[in-house]
């Protein structure tokens, strides 16, 4: 029989010892041989060719595609496009005869006090909705933090008006505030007998003014309730009792605690209802039919509209929007600094 059906004798040493045979050990894995083995395994799967961080961003940059195109097609085309014909006299017709006038509809623009009269519109809108939007939507957030009953009802009916369509609640507003059927002068000459004659709301530059604050602030109340009831519910309860433990009241809570923890969402609200107050649209459009009487109910955007289509005078509407966009950045830089400074402190 061979020597392979044997198992291995113990040698023995010159002094007669036994030793035992040695055996096959395996070399246990050291830390060099681990990564190097999962390089091999991770080379493998990505098919062994580009490193995995570049397989990684071409995946991200491939998912980011789509929306990037639908950025530029919707967006920064027509941007460049509009910052184009801003320095045109545009044909509308052959725009291939339009006549290049450089700063001439910016110039047009600036001197003009119709469009001045809009800025004043346009500001004094912003200056009144945003700050009593805000007051009145952190004054509701409160309440709906507190335990009561009914919770989710009275958020519901808080946040109706936000989903609801800007063109049905202004054509509401409108009638409410109509000279001879409207609810108000109903209410303020027959029921309460605080006028002798109806007031007419809409057809005073000045008056027309109250409908549509009142409508902006009555639009925007649900949508900054809604932010600010979220950032209410992330504060600790744990802060508010010790403060209570402390004997702090229910005012110091408020402006010793919860209104510093809420910082930076009334920041992020008050930039961002800003902005939203100086493109007010449809409620001055429709309540005013374009900026009417004389040109003097404007806002920014209706006259850029009616430049635009109704004038066919596009080099001077594509101004008029460049111009609101430079008048956003700089109000929202300018926020943005002194808010996060305070912010800091």
């Amino acid at each position: 029989m061979s020597n392979a059906s044997h198992p291995q004798r113990a040698a023995r040493t010159p002094s007669g010892v036994r030793v035992a045979p040695a055996r096959h050990r395996r070399t246990p894995p050291t830390m060099g041989n681990t990564l190097q083995a999962h390089r091999k395994a991770r080379n493998s799967a990505t098919g062994g060719g580009l490193p995995p961080r570049l397989l990684q961003a071409g995946a991200a940059y491939l998912f980011l595609l789509p929306g990037f195109l639908l950025l530029t097609l919707f967006i920064l085309y027509p941007m460049l496009y509009s910052l184009r014909i801003s320095f045109f006299d545009w044909n509308v017709i052959k725009p291939e005869r339009s006549t290049f006038v450089w700063l001439r509809n910016y110039r047009e623009v600036l001197s003009d006090p119709i469009f001045r009269r809009a800025v004043l519109n346009t500001l004094v809108y912003t200056a009144v909705t945003i700050p009593t939007e805000l007051i009145l939507a952190l004054a509701v957030a409160l309440l709906l933090d507190q335990h009561i009953r009914f919770k989710p009802f009275f958020r519901v009916v808080y946040y109706l008006p936000v989903i609801t369509s800007w063109v049905i609640v202004t054509l509401i507003f409108e009638y409410l505030f109509n000279s001879q059927a409207g609810l108000i002068n109903y209410l303020l000459r027959d029921v309460l007998h605080l006028t002798a004659d109806p007031i007419r709301w809409l057809a005073d530059p000045i008056l027309v003014m109250v409908p549509i604050n009142l409508l902006g602030i009555w639009k925007g109340v649900g949508w900054s309730m809604i932010i600010m009831l979220a950032a209410l519910q992330e504060i600790p309860t744990d802060l508010l009792e010790v403060a209570a433990v402390d004997g702090a009241n229910p005012w110091q809570r408020l402006w010793k605690i919860t209104l510093p923890l809420m910082r930076p969402t009334l920041v992020f609200l008050l930039v961002v209802r800003v902005i939203g107050g100086l493109n007010v649209y449809i409620s001055v459009l429709l309540m005013t039919n374009g900026g009417q009487p004389l040109d003097l109910t404007h806002s920014i955007l209706t006259l850029m509209y009616k430049e635009t289509f109704d004038r066919l005078n596009f080099g001077k509407g594509a101004a008029i929007s460049y111009l609101l966009m430079l008048l956003v950045f700089v109000i929202s830089v300018i926020q943005i600094r002194l808010l996060r400074r305070r912010v800091e402190m």
